[in-house]
């Protein structure tokens, strides 16, 4: 989230801004982060609610700030039909490794138990299938002899807060 702040408030996203940030954790970091600097937040919790009436709610708090893309950054859970369908190939998502390989949790830790030489992030529309939807923008990180879950995974954050502004840029370029 603060890297598509930082890169909307450069201009590297022009003609950009970010309407809301939104979790479903009141105490989420991302939320307080936003606040800080000057962007709206809400937290809307998922508690005593089903997936779809979570989402609608959601959705319904997008469409009332006229939100055109969804950027997902750490959003942990599949998106149901209900939310797709409302923002269809206008949701983008980043995941840490060169999808398809390795989709779901634990990217890093799936790259390194199969013995990959490269690993890397992806940028991709968020479809109905898990990780899976068309890829926009990737970027190669070498796996290095000695790299540990969390050694690999601080260079691939690297390189998704590089990646997430410049695929984010083409696909509003490309309207």
């Amino acid at each position: 989230m603060l890297a598509l702040s930082d890169a909307v408030n450069s201009g590297a996203i022009p003609n950009a801004e970010i309407a809301i940030v939104i979790s479903d954790k009141p105490d989420a970091r991302g939320l307080e982060l936003a606040r800080e600097r000057g962007i709206e937040t809400r937290a809307i919790e998922r508690s005593g609610r089903n997936r779809e009436e979570h989402e609608r709610e959601i959705i319904s708090v997008l469409r009332e700030h006229q939100v055109d893309l969804v950027c997902l950054a750490g959003y942990m859970r599949l998106l149901s039909p209900c939310f797709i369908e409302a923002f269809r190939k206008r949701i983008l998502n980043i995941h840490p490794s060169l999808l398809p390989a390795f989709p779901g949790l634990d990217a890093q830790r799936q790259a390194l138990a199969h013995g990959v030489k490269v690993s890397g992030c992806t940028v991709h529309f968020v479809d109905e299938t898990l990780d899976g939807g068309p890829i926009i923008a990737q970027r190669a990180v070498p796996v290095m002899e000695d790299d540990t879950v969390e050694s690999l995974s601080a260079r691939i954050l690297e390189q998704e807060h590089q990646l997430y502004p410049e695929a984010v840029a083409r696909v509003l370029a490309c309207g």
